[in-house]
C-alpha cells in the first residue's frame, strides 16, 4: 500500500515538540495568609482589650460622679434652706411695711385658719 496520494502527512520534528509552558510565574509579593491572618488577629484583640480598659474607667468615672453627686446633697440643700429664709424675712419684712397702717394686722400670720404648716405656694423673686 505505498500508494501515495500527492500529500505527505505532517509530523513531529524528531524529538518532539517542546513543552507548552502554561504555568502562571509570578514573583511571591508581600507577606503571607497566615502573618496577614495573625496581624488582623493581634491588632483586633487590642483593639477589644482598649475597649474594655475604656468602658472600665467610663464605669469609674460614673461611680465617682454618682457619690459626688450624692455627698453634695446636704451642701445643696442647706444652701437652699438658707436662701427661703432669706426670702421669708424678706417677703415678711415687705409685709410689716406695706401693712402697718392697718391696726391690728399682723405681718406673717397664716390667712388660714389651721395649726397645720402650710408652706407658701407662691415665691417672690
Amino acid at each position: 500500500m505505498s500508494q501515495f496520494h500527492g500529500f505527505r502527512q505532517d509530523m513531529p520534528p524528531p524529538g518532539g515538540y517542546e513543552a507548552i509552558k502554561y504555568k502562571r510565574n509570578l514573583p511571591v509579593r508581600g507577606v503571607g495568609g497566615a502573618v496577614v491572618f495573625s496581624a488582623v488577629t493581634a491588632i483586633c484583640a487590642f483593639g477589644f482589650w482598649r475597649v474594655g480598659a475604656g468602658n472600665v474607667e467610663k464605669r469609674e468615672l460614673k461611680r465617682e460622679r454618682a457619690w459626688a453627686r450624692i455627698n453634695i446633697v446636704p451642701l445643696l440643700l442647706a444652701e437652699q434652706d438658707r436662701d427661703a429664709f432669706r426670702r421669708q424675712q424678706a417677703a415678711l419684712a415687705r409685709e410689716k411695711e406695706i401693712m402697718k397702717d392697718y391696726p391690728g394686722w399682723e405681718a406673717g400670720k397664716s390667712t388660714y385658719n389651721s395649726s397645720r404648716y402650710t408652706p407658701n405656694t407662691i415665691v417672690v423673686l
